[in-house]
């Protein structure tokens, strides 16, 4: 696999990797269960989704996973997705997920990785980035402000799930 490393000087982005498992299931809380994960986070789950991500980044698929890592010795401190491909996005579009472990909130690191893994998206051909929020998620919606993302469409998941849009155009954005 291609050796991916985004890095602003504070946090660093590079795939996922199976040594991150356990960094990952001792940080996972409610809210991530909640919001990203769909559940409780178990070894063999965690390891088969790192499985995946890596083939995606070797294969070129739609996914593209980053870990969070800050620090000199790189700890991770939560997760960045990019999707090329996925329900309701429009051909260009690139979806954005981000969550970080609960001792590295408030921090700002999330605001940093949205930027760095949307300059990858554009240097990767997306042509504008889409964070999907849930109107009661009020810190998430800051971060696609901080990053530049301006409101969007609301719109409804298959599950009737309700989220806010908060779209950036990546062919003018510098960062």
């Amino acid at each position: 696999m291609h050796e991916v490393k985004l890095s602003d000087g504070t946090i660093t982005l590079s795939p996922l990797r199976l040594d991150d498992v356990e960094a990952h299931l001792t940080g996972e809380d409610e809210l991530l269960v909640r919001r990203l994960n769909g559940g409780p986070g178990t070894r063999e789950g965690v390891e088969a989704y790192v499985r995946h991500c890596a083939h995606q980044w070797e294969t070129a698929g739609p996914l593209r996973a980053f870990g969070i890592r800050t620090g000199a010795d790189e700890v991770l401190a939560g997760t960045v997705d990019l999707r090329f491909e996925g329900d309701g996005l429009a051909p260009g579009q690139v979806n954005v997920a981000y969550g970080l472990y609960p001792a590295w909130r408030g921090r700002g690191l999330a605001t940093r990785a949205v930027v760095l893994a949307s300059r990858y998206a554009a240097g990767e051909g997306g042509q504008e980035a889409v964070i999907q929020v849930e109107p009661d998620n009020p810190a998430s919606a800051a971060v696609a402000r901080r990053a530049g993302f301006t409101p969007g469409q609301r719109v409804h998941a298959k599950d009737g799930t309700r989220f806010d849009w908060y779209v950036r155009d990546l062919r003018t954005a510098s960062g």
